[in-house]
């Protein structure tokens, strides 16, 4: 028993040195050995979100310049999907679905330290369509019917806290805020109908959080 437990303490002794800051050197969970003044990294997300009270699966990547381990300067981007659900203006299904992206502005706070936090900022632009997937026997395929499509402008501040697993790879838990410009879809109407466009969902359909994961590979 007394062997195990300076077996132990041994080894805990190991890790305790592993995580110290040695030469400015970048801490991780499986230790570090030296720093570097800049860098640079590219990273895949995945997230959940409510799009028109519908559940959206958000897929994207994004990728930049760190400089001196402080500061992100980069691209980034999203695609974006909504669950199909019956429509009642037309009693078939329909999805929401669209993209964007644009410049990457993200401060760190603590990035040497194995657990640290980030605060990714994108603005850009993007586009979203009302549309409809089904199977057209004549062509054998998938054709998409579209309702109608818009573009907007995107604001997207987040949070993220970040593992430093290795030295060149990162793991973070992320949640974002989507503010964008006014949505304006409408159903198509025929050309001699007297009644104006009725409207597709609201005009901020597409404002609301996002949440999701972060995997980030590059020299930190």
């Amino acid at each position: 028993m007394k062997s195990y437990l300076i077996c132990i303490v041994c080894l805990l002794t190991i890790g305790l040195a592993q995580a110290q800051e040695n030469d400015n050197g970048v801490q991780t969970i499986f230790g570090s050995k030296k720093d570097h003044s800049n860098g640079g990294y590219g990273a895949l997300m995945v997230g959940y979100s409510k799009i028109m009270d519908r559940d959206a699966l958000l897929m994207g990547a994004r990728g930049g310049w760190i400089i001196d381990h402080n500061f992100v300067l980069g691209l980034g981007g999203y695609g974006f999907s909504t669950d199909p659900k019956k429509d009642v203006y037309h009693q078939e299904e329909y999805q929401i679905a669209g993209g964007y992206g644009g410049l990457l502005l993200e401060p760190i706070i603590g990035a040497k330290k194995p657990v640290h936090l980030s605060f990714p900022i994108l603005i850009g632009a993007g586009g979203v369509a009302y549309d409809k997937h089904w199977q057209e026997e004549t062509h054998r395929g998938d054709a998409i019917t579209y309702e109608d499509s818009d573009a907007f402008f995107v604001f997207e501040p987040g949070a993220e806290i970040e593992f430093n697993m290795l030295k060149f790879f990162r793991v973070g838990l992320s949640v974002s805020y989507r503010y964008t410009s006014n949505i304006n879809l409408t159903y198509k109407e025929s050309t001699t109908s007297p009644n104006p466009p009725t409207a597709i969902g609201s005009e901020d359909m597409l404002r609301g959080f996002t949440y999701g994961m972060v995997f980030k590979f590059g020299k930190f």
